[in-house]
């Protein structure tokens, strides 16, 4: 098997790529600058937001191999890998890339937020596709971090590029919300999948065999990363994904009680719960009734 390459960090990315570290702990790489290379899989140790700035396709995730279009972002964060196995194949890196290390925005705004970047955890194929005017905006804080990066570094250096960095970021959270709403009909076909997954999931002996579906089960399943997959539930249903798995559960929990053959110990194995007690006091907080009172009002 082909050892993982790992770059732990900014110095050593920029260098790769043929580019002059400006700051150890962040950078404005352009990979047009890099030599060709084989593909390989790479671990990253730090966070990377990559602008392809033309048609390409040279990024990959798991075995699959996207085609991005001009002005498409890739966000990579500490410990992720993307690429596939080294297949001999030579590709031309392009583009740009904003990488920083976590050093760097310790103690500030961003480093105390940048959990709530979930796009960070997303998988490439979950990329952001910016429209004319997103992508001048993100050009912008582009070139206000590089002309920082030319300067020399004083006591203001951190600040400014740490909050070009954050406001860049901010960008891309109204531009993801923007692209959940573009891309509606989309959305609503993973909805609808989602819907069929957990209807066919507690129809099945699932339940029994391997307890109740996870938020991350029901991503993978979809062929989704659990952010992405939370994010994408939330903003078209208003509910988390858990929420939306609990409801129902406790729909499905509600027609089975009309079953009277069945004890309410069984309706909860049924269902994935390890132990009865754990599915009555849930019943009870969703629905305001025990199981057996809920039973008494049918």
């Amino acid at each position: 098997m082909e050892k993982l390459l790992k770059i732990d960090n900014v110095g050593q990315f920029s260098a790769m790529n043929n580019n002059e570290t400006l700051h150890p702990l962040v950078n404005i790489v352009d990979l047009s600058k890099a030599d060709k290379r084989e593909n390989r899989k790479s671990n990253y140790g730090f966070y990377a937001v990559f602008l392809k700035e033309i048609k390409c396709g040279d990024l990959h995730y798991g075995c699959n191999y996207y085609d991005y279009e001009e002005g498409t972002l890739v966000f990579v964060g500490p410990g992720q890998i993307i690429g596939v196995e080294n297949s001999g194949e030579m590709y031309q890196p392009k583009g740009s890339a904003l990488v920083f290390h976590q050093d760097l925005i310790k103690g500030t705004s961003l480093g105390r937020h940048i959990a709530d970047y979930n796009f960070f955890s997303y998988q490439v194929h979950e990329a952001l596709h910016l429209s004319e005017s997103e992508r001048k905006l993100i050009y912008d804080c582009y070139e206000k971090i590089r002309q920082e990066l030319g300067r020399s570094i004083d006591k203001h250096s951190r600040t400014l590029i740490v909050s070009n960095i954050e406001l860049l970021l901010n960008y891309c959270v109204r531009f993801y919300d923007r692209q959940f709403i573009t891309r509606e009909n989309a959305n609503k076909g993973v909805l609808q999948k989602f819907e069929e997954l957990l209807n066919g999931y507690f129809s099945s002996e699932k339940p029994r065999e391997i307890g109740l579906p996870s938020v991350a089960y029901c991503a993978n399943q979809l062929n989704l990363s659990a952010n992405y997959f939370g994010d994408l539930i939330k903003k078209e249903t208003g509910k988390s994904a858990q929420e939306y798995i609990q409801l129902k559960l406790m729909d499905i929990a509600k027609e089975k009680m009309f079953d009277t053959s069945k004890s309410v110990s069984e309706i909860a194995y049924e269902l994935g719960f390890k132990y009865p007690q754990h599915f009555s006091r849930s019943f009870k907080q969703h629905v305001g009734y025990s199981p057996n009172e809920y039973r008494s009002l049918n």
